[in-house]
């Protein structure tokens, strides 16, 4: 029997969506892969230690994790890692896997039908943070044993920028276990990043990608080729396309010798072929595979081994494309006709496998979490095969986003997505307008989708309303978007989120008095400028942010992105004092504000140093804030008692800034 729901004041709402449910559903499986019959994943385990654990789907539909605790199969290169991990089939027909274990960064092998534990395939370093691996191949037809092809970063002195990154080879006998001489360098080191090789299907060439400061590898890219000898040499390494000013993010054979590649010379990123022995006039031509869109078909490289399309033994090409939000779709290249997969996900990570005409990928909408999802190309059928989406609650109580487009004062679009307060036992009370918190995403070359999030759930079902900004600078719709945040770092991402909040006052659907800004990293930064510029906010949650942008250029992050401020904000030889002008901490003295900052001490992308410079610039001028710090997280919260209590203490901020009367979270301490 229906009940009418009894008005209520926003955020006072009871709501079966406690932090502890939150946080189990926290994060998504990734690093999709095909072993086989049986297909692959890593997923998260907050529940124990926020490790990645290995999973696999049997041909049986048996899912199990491939590896037992503590195993975790995740990559540290570049910090934000990328494919841990690979698997083939001998000839025999048993199963050889080989994955990055976390803690100490060693690529191990692992027979996962065997009665043996995963044994070590490279030494562990001393210098610096070490030798580190991602994308791995493995070749079993090379040397004695067979060998894994991939990425090495290797350290070599004690500073974060200490470092040279080389695709390898490391043998799969364990003769490299303890000794650095047996491991093979494929390329030399004149590029300061790179992916991992394709291998052409005849075995002939292989392909990477790599990239140098100061740019990231959404502003300049260049693919490389090499011929490989019948000794697993690369010779001839040469670049084939890409640029200083064009972004190719992925790259991958075709079975007629013809490379696919997704570039953005043309603004959007776009599948394109090229062949490499068609020269003409000293030049290879490329081509479209499709006509413009106005859609991406890749994205931003954070992780290596990312994957946006891949081709299918038939030759049909699976593809993630759209604008913001990728859907999966199916193209012939022949006929250039694409056809997208049917089903209620919306939003589709980047991560791609085949095994034979299926493919499968992890997918979610507004109704449902991440989902491991196969798609038929033979009979167009989809099923889920893998962390199937439950409802953890009666859906009444999930936000019903919407999809919008703002406008700044200049009239360029601002992408959002707006979840209203939502509950099938209260309401607001007549004339009241409810609390609004803006979110902003890390990146700050991000971009975030609209999908179920239980943490905003967490929010919405007690009235609170959340205001997710994919502000300019965001990916998913196309590069000038992009670049509408260069040299702009903490002046646009700052006056979007700004423009959206005002907006949904001017519509009557938030309290101007109750709004709140939250976000992490990138975001953090944009929550903390906000905080010291705006005069808009009444609160704000600052997650493992950038606060400090001289200390942040100057050796105070890891090497990937240590130079990503001469972009964003401006060489820091020529505008110094652009650096000093916009970072909160040298704005301290405007903050009048109460804020909640979260930091994880093992953070060494936005280091705990620019949290306490912070504080100490606030200290003393009667701010209420608090400060929480977090013992083995770093950036980016994993464990589940460090998301609960970060979410806890959240609501707890807004519902004592809002003046709202809850008690069931614990109170948060604030100080001055």
């Amino acid at each position: 029997m229906n009940t009418v729901p009894a008005a209520a004041p926003y955020g006072t709402w009871p709501s079966p969506i406690d932090a502890v449910l939150a946080a189990s559903h926290d994060g998504r499986p990734d690093h999709l892969g095909a072993v086989g019959d049986e297909v692959w994943w890593t997923e998260p385990r907050p529940a124990e230690g926020g490790r990645r654990a290995l999973m696999r789907r049997r041909a049986d539909g048996t899912t199990a994790p491939a590896l037992p605790a503590p195993w975790n199969a995740r990559s540290r290169v570049i910090e934000y890692g990328g494919q841990p991990w690979a698997g083939t089939v001998g000839e025999d027909g048993e199963l050889l896997v080989v994955f990055v274990h976390f803690a100490d960064q060693r690529l191990y092998a692992y027979a996962p039908d065997g009665p043996d534990d995963p044994w070590p395939l490279t030494p562990v370093s001393g210098v610096g943070g070490g030798l580190r691996w991602v994308d791995p191949q493995v070749r079993p037809e090379q040397g004695a044993e067979g060998e894994v092809w991939c990425v090495l970063e290797e350290f070599t002195g004690s500073a974060p920028t200490d470092v040279r990154r080389v695709v390898a080879a490391v043998p799969l006998d364990g003769s490299a276990a303890d000794d650095r001489a047996a491991i093979r360098e494929l390329s030399d080191d004149r590029h300061r990043f790179v992916t991992g090789p394709k291998v052409s299907h005849d075995g002939r060439r292989a392909a990477w990608i790599a990239w140098d400061h100061p740019r990231m590898p959404w502003d300049g890219t260049v693919v490389m080729l090499a011929d490989i000898t019948g000794t697993g040499e690369f010779t001839g390494v040469r670049p084939l396309v890409g640029d200083l000013d064009e972004s190719v993010c992925q790259v991958e054979w075709d079975r007629d010798g013809s490379l696919l590649f997704v570039s953005d010379l043309a603004d959007w990123w776009e599948l394109q072929r090229i062949r490499p022995d068609a020269v003409a006039g000293g030049v290879v031509p490329s081509s479209r595979l499709l006509p413009p869109r106005g859609e991406e078909f890749g994205g931003p490289l954070w992780k290596i081994g990312t994957r946006w399309f891949h081709p299918l033994d038939n030759g049909l090409i699976a593809v993630l494309h759209g604008k913001g939000d990728l859907r999966l779709g199916i193209l012939d290249p022949e006929t250039g006709e694409l056809a997208d997969t049917p089903g209620p996900w919306t939003a589709w990570s980047d991560t791609l496998a085949v095994h034979g005409s299926r493919v499968v990928g992890v997918a979610a909408g507004p109704r449902t979490g991440p989902e491991i999802v196969e798609l038929d190309t033979a009979t167009g059928h989809t099923r889920t095969l893998g962390t199937p989406h439950r409802d953890a609650v009666d859906p009444a109580y999930y936000p019903a986003p919407e999809y919008r487009v703002f406008t700044d004062p200049d009239g360029r679009e601002i992408h959002a997505h707006i979840h209203p307060p939502r509950s099938p036992e209260r309401v607001g009370p007549e004339g009241e307008k409810p609390p609004y918190v803006v979110w902003a995403h890390g990146g700050p070359t991000g971009h975030a989708p609209l999908v179920l999030d239980l943490e905003i759930a967490f929010f919405t079902s007690r009235g609170i309303g959340v205001a997710e900004v994919n502000y300019g600078g965001s990916t998913g719709y196309g590069r000038r978007y992009r670049e509408r945040l260069r040299g702009e770092w903490g002046v646009v991402d700052v006056a979007d989120c700004a423009a959206v909040a005002s907006a949904l006052v001017e519509e009557g659907a938030a309290d101007p008095d109750r709004l709140a800004i939250r976000g992490g990293s990138a975001g953090g930064w944009t929550v903390a400028a906000s905080l010291t510029s705006t005069g808009l906010y009444a609160c704000g949650t600052i997650l493992y942010p950038v606060l400090d942008l001289e200390g942040w250029a100057t050796d105070g992050t890891h090497d990937f992105e240590s130079q990503y401020l001469e972009s964003l904000v401006g060489p820091f030889a020529e505008v110094p004092e652009r650096y000093r002008e916009r970072s909160p901490l040298h704005r301290a003295d405007r903050l009048n504000t109460p804020f909640l900052l979260l930091q994880g001490l093992d953070d060494v992308i936005c280091p705990p140093a620019q949290s306490e410079r912070f504080l100490a610039a606030v200290a003393g001028r009667g701010v209420p804030h608090a400060y929480l710090t977090f013992e083995g997280e770093g950036h980016g919260f994993r464990r589940a008692e460090t998301l609960v209590r970060a979410l806890e203490a959240e609501l707890s901020l807004y519902t004592r800034t809002f003046g709202i009367d809850r008690t069931d979270v614990p109170p948060l301490e604030l100080t001055t």
